[in-house]
């Protein structure tokens, strides 16, 4: 961590004082817990570690008021090496506080003073002494008191002195100033001695500690040299950097004043006299690094530190207007790429997680919800180090569309009342009222919730029924009311009587005698007849027909008629008749019954068009609007082969014709559409072939000809850079007139190489080309060639372009096939011939096959009669290019000629022969050389590779015959025969050699006992068996003796002495505090004696149970049989514990 900052924290400080007592009083209010404090003397002296007797510290803390008071007394008596600068400090968590003060002793009479007077006396008087001459007697120390308080004090600066001293003379010193933290004091006086820099050969001025430069700035860093021939290196991170062409083009135009604008090397290297200068251009992260200038084994270091520009928000946060539900995106723009950003609402950071998603691309920023709530409404914070934005979200609740309110109702006793609605929203829930009490469920009272279709069901009615029912949906602002009329039936007696009369009463619906009813929906209409007596319904008719339905029907009671329609459809729909007689007379009434629903689906549902992320669906209107007019339209999506659907809209659509956004290039989408009217929302319509977003790619590239003919062009082009999940179909090329814009299509389907030639041009015309890249979206905008081009043949000098290969002799082995292809180039085209050695080439075997741009001699199986100088020539009427081509067809050597032996002498034969005849039709590299004798008849290698027709056998047996064969040797390896010598084999005569066998000397082993590893001084624990080791050389075998403090150990069960290879170990049982002492080895043989000798010291046991479990634990994981392996366990064992002491 850094360094905490200084905080007030002090209530009240100890003041300077003369008197021993220090009180110091912290505020902790602000604190959560007690504060630490700490009193210091000086700079390093902690006096904690002087608390006891002589300094006591006593700390109180109020709970109440949060004051901790810290009181220090000093019970020493006040001596002159008390007095100085004491500082008190407080620390915390994350705060603290310091004070200083001073504390002056002067000469007094306090209790004890004229005891310490006298302690001081002897002090200073051994002090005196030891600083003059002996034979002068001392001051009396009242003399030199009083003087001192005379004199002024001055100023001394200790550390000047402690400079200047001997390092013997530092006590003293310190002891004389009243420094008492010696250890200190040495350690800061080692970091202020300042280590003289040494003085360079190389340099005369080094690097810079370091180099500061602000992003996309120049910076330089320079050098002076002794010699100014020398070189330098310059290294970034310990890689050498290399001077690139731009770098040495940068210097040449430095060197004549011309702008460094023209270049633009990353690094550019001066040298001007014995200066030598680095400039990096246009810094930016990577160059924060460090570099070094190297002049042959002398470096000079520096770092670079580069500042990266504060990230600014170019463009702000918007406020955003959303629906609960919808997608919320926040978007902003900053000056640099790939900048970190943070986003935060009410002071919390927003992360990713499954509410909140983050966007990153380029310079654009974006914070996406998925789905607004209620709870997100606030403000959002986006971040940069160098600036800050903020938008405001409000998010507003879903409108509730009432598609079907309640109506009033009015029923009679015992019959059922039933309230319905529907409303838009599936999911909602409410609550139904009675005069503002809410509707509980009951045997009678039924509430059901289908869809979106809430009903109310109230069985058996009765009189308290009546009143004002209500639906309130939660979460809405809304409420749908409706009455419940209760009619009660009174029978009264008339004696006259009254012709029948239907009170038909449809004014609530609008047109006259018509009733609207929603399909499936249950029609219940009492009509009221009157008349005396009784009036009887003779009938009722559908459109002039007898009711044949069974959902139709009419119940009749003595002055009511009910016209019921169960579950209404749209057959249903018409006109209907009602006709009541009685004796008195007969009446007829006209009813319409109009049946609505929902909409058809739409249908044909297709896309129109799309673009890179976006697509045009249109549909046709239903064909059955539901008998209410089409308010407009739903469209949902999704990717194929999913089964979640998206919602695009949440307000209706009036269009048939949609354009769909925010869509994923490259995926497949599949579209459906609902209609909706007054009554609801449509089924679905099917769902629409499946469409892919994709955008056409962008223009081709680097348009260019390659070839013109009279008639024809050869172009060339490079493919789109963005190309897009389409790819590329292929490329429509065209052409027109310069001057027109009649363009002409070359090709009728899309080619899929990038280059074509255009044919059946005019000739002598100035044309222009264009190409177009197709794929599934359509065509891309067109290239267009800037520069017209002349139909005209271009006139072109004959070039051979002769291969490398081929400007030398061209050799090949017998049975090689050789195929040599030369290009060359004219226009128009050249004629080419053939010659060889100056004739027309009429060999059947050698094949020629000429193209446009090259001609090719073909040979399938070279022999030696194809070498020779083959004559390329290409014309064009007079003018003319040759080339020739050197074939040299090699084959193996034939044998040497007259193979024979010239001389034998000692162990050495000479042989001599002649050079074959046929030599394979090219140079003889060498001859190979082999040997046979007469015994083994086997074949031995004497000479590879020998240029000279001799040579001469060595180290031949004596006495044994032998033969000699002789191989030639080309470029294409050994002759297939082979050179003999004469058929009588050679002799080599036997010598009269003797070999005379040296005398054996045994070489004398004895030695005196000499140790090669000696005793070592150990440490171990009591009660824990140990050992002690050495190894000895000696012989004959000597005699060892162990011995403990010159005593000889004799038989002692205690003691186990073991040599195991002149490695000696002398194991001790379980050693008490009375086995240490010196322990020592002796050897002695008949040469001599050598004595080693060790001290071993036993400590008494610290925690024995420990100790006994970690030597238990040793024992089972190490298991070893020899004695000397125990040796490094012990030694371990040994370290631990003294450790743990």
């Amino acid at each position: 961590g850094g360094q905490s900052e200084l905080t007030g924290l002090f209530v009240e400080r100890p003041e300077s004082t003369t008197n021993v007592t220090f009180v110091a009083k912290v505020d902790s209010s602000d604190l959560l817990r007690k504060p630490n404090m700490k009193w210091l003397k000086g700079k390093w002296l902690d006096l904690g570690s002087k608390a006891g007797k002589h300094v006591q510290f006593k700390e109180a803390y109020d709970r109440n008021s949060k004051v901790c008071v810290c009181v220090t007394v000093f019970t020493f008596s006040q001596t002159c090496t008390n007095a100085g600068g004491y500082r008190c400090e407080v620390t915390s968590k994350d705060k603290c506080d310091s004070c200083t003060f001073e504390v002056t002793v002067e000469g007094g009479s306090l209790p004890g003073h004229h005891r310490q007077s006298g302690v001081n006396s002897i002090m200073s008087n051994h002090t005196y002494s030891h600083t003059h001459n002996h034979n002068q007697s001392p001051l009396p120390l009242s003399f030199r008191e009083k003087k001192a308080r005379d004199e002024p004090k001055e100023e001394v600066d200790v550390w000047e002195i402690l400079k200047d001293a001997k390092p013997c003379d530092y006590e003293k010193i310190a002891f004389d100033y009243g420094i008492t933290d010696l250890r200190g004091l040495l350690k800061r006086l080692k970091k202020m001695k300042k280590v003289e820099p040494k003085k360079s050969d190389a340099f005369l001025k080094k690097l810079e500690q370091c180099y500061s430069v602000d992003k996309g700035k120049r910076t330089q860093m320079h050098v002076e040299l002794h010699d100014p021939n020398v070189q330098v290196k310059w290294l970034k991170n310990g890689v050498e950097i290399k001077p690139s062409c731009l770098s040495v083009l940068t210097v040449f135009c430095q060197c004549l004043s011309l702008p460094l604008s023209v270049c633009h090397a990353r690094y550019v290297f001066e040298c001007v006299g014995n200066k030598r200068t680095l400039t990096i251009n246009k810094c930016n992260l990577s160059d924060d690094a460090a570099y070094e200038c190297v002049v042959g084994e002398e470096k000079s270091f520096t770092e670079v530190f580069v500042k990266e520009p504060p990230v600014t928000i170019t463009k702000l946060l918007d406020d955003v207007h959303v629906v609960v539900g919808e997608k919320v995106e926040f978007e902003c723009e900053v000056s640099e790429e790939g900048a970190n950003v943070k986003w935060m609402k009410d002071g919390v950071e927003l992360t990713k997680d499954g509410k909140y998603r983050i966007k990153k691309d380029g310079k654009k920023h974006t914070l996406v919800i998925n789905e607004a709530t209620i709870e997100d409404i606030g403000m959002y914070y986006v971040y940069t180090n160098g600036g800050e934005s903020k938008g405001e979200l409000e998010v507003e609740a879903k409108e509730l569309e009432v598609l079907q309110s309640i109506a009033d109702l009015s029923v009679k006793a015992c019959e059922q009342a039933m309230f319905k609605c529907e409303v838009s929203d599936e999911k909602v829930v409410g609550k139904w009222f009675k005069d503002g009490v809410e509707v509980k469920p009951g045997n009678r009272i039924k509430m059901s919730h289908i869809g979106r279709i809430h009903k109310l069901t109230i069985d058996d009615v009765k009189p308290q029924d009546e009143g004002n029912y209500t639906f309130v949906p939660e979460g809405y602002a809304l409420s749908l009311s409706a009455k419940l009329n209760f009619i009660e039936i009174k029978i009264e007696y008339v004696p006259r009587q009254d012709p029948p009369k239907i009170h038909l009463d449809t004014s609530s619906t609008g047109s006259k005698n018509t009733i609207v009813v929603v399909a499936g929906n249950k029609l219940r209409l009492d009509v009221e007849i009157t008349g005396e007596p009784a009036p009887t319904v003779q009938g009722v008719t559908h459109i002039n027909q007898p009711l044949v339905s069974v959902q139709v029907r009419v119940e009749t009671r003595t002055t009511l008629s009910s016209f019921v329609i169960e579950g209404a459809e749209r057959p249903d729909e018409g006109q209907y008749s009602i006709i009541v007689t009685n004796p008195a007379g007969e009446d007829r009434a006209e009813l319409t019954v109009k049946i609505v629903d929902v909409p058809n689906p739409p249908e044909n549902v297709r896309c129109m068009g799309v673009g890179e992320d976006t697509a045009t669906i249109t549909w046709d209107p239903p064909k059955f609007d539901g008998g209410a007019p089409i308010k407009g339209y739903l469209m949902e999506r999704k990717k194929q082969g999913s089964s979640r659907w998206t919602k695009l809209n949440f307000e209706v659509f009036e269009s048939t014709t949609y354009e769909a956004k925010k869509m994923i290039e490259g995926v497949f989408y599949e579209m459906r559409v609902f209609a909706v009217n007054g009554i609801g929302i449509s089924q679905p319509s099917g769902n629409s072939k499946p469409f892919m977003p994709i955008a056409p790619t962008s223009e081709p590239t680097r348009l260019t000809v390659e070839d013109v003919t009279d008639s024809t062009c050869a172009l060339k082009w490079r493919p789109p850079e963005r190309v897009g999940a389409g790819g590329v179909d292929g490329y429509i090329i065209e052409w027109c007139k310069e001057g027109e814009d009649n363009w002409v299509g070359a090709n009728k389907e899309p080619v899929d190489k990038n280059t074509y030639r255009v044919k059946g041009l005019p000739t002598g015309e100035k044309l222009l080309f264009r190409v177009v890249a197709m794929n599934i979206a359509g065509r891309s905008p067109p290239c267009i060639m800037k520069q017209s081009v002349i139909i005209r043949e271009i006139m072109e000098y004959p070039k051979i372009r002769l291969p490398r290969q081929l400007r030398t002799k061209f050799i090949r082995k017998v049975g090689e096939k050789i195929n040599l292809v030369i290009p060359f180039q004219g226009k128009p085209r050249p004629v080419v011939n053939w010659l060889k050695d100056g004739e027309p080439l009429e060999n059947k075997s050698v094949g020629i096959r000429t193209s446009d741009f090259d001609t090719i001699l073909f040979i399938r199986s070279a022999e030696r009669d194809h070498s020779g100088t083959y004559t390329l020539s290409v014309q064009i009427d007079n003018m003319q290019d040759k080339a020739d081509i050197h074939i040299q067809i090699v084959d193996k050597p034939g044998p040497p000629i007259n193979v024979m032996v010239t001389d034998v002498w000692g162990f050495n034969a000479a042989l001599e022969w002649k050079p074959p005849k046929d030599t394979g039709n090219t140079d003889i590299t060498g001859y190979t050389i082999q040997k046979a004798d007469k015994k083994t008849q086997g074949w031995f290698t004497v000479y590879e590779h020998n240029r000279r027709p001799s040579c001469t056998a060595s180290d031949l047996v004596m006495g044994n015959e032998y033969s000699f064969r002789v191989f030639s040797e080309n470029i294409c390896g050994l002759s297939d025969e082979v050179a003999f010598t004469i058929t009588v084999p050679i002799y080599i005569p036997p010598s009269d050699l003797e070999y005379n066998k040296p005398a054996f000397k045994e070489k004398d082993m004895s030695s005196s006992p000499k140790f090669t590893a000696p005793l070592v001084d150990r440490v171990v624990v009591a009660g824990y068996s140990t050992a002690i080791s050495c190894a000895v050389r000696a012989y004959p075998k000597a005699k060892i003796v162990w011995m403990k403090n010159k005593m000889i150990i004799g038989e002692d069960p205690k003691f186990l002495m073991q040599n195991n290879q002149g490695v000696l170990t002398l194991n001790i049982r379980k050693p008490g505090q009375f086995d240490g002492g010196k322990y020592s080895c002796k050897a002695i043989n008949d040469l001599g004696e050598d004595e080693v000798e060790c001290r071993l010291e036993v400590r008494g046991t610290g925690t024995h149970t420990q100790c006994h479990a970690f030597t238990h634990r040793h024992a089972q994981t190490h298991t070893h049989t020899h004695t000397h392996t125990a040796t490094p366990i012990i030694l371990s064992m040994r370290q631990t514990f003294i450790g743990s002491q």
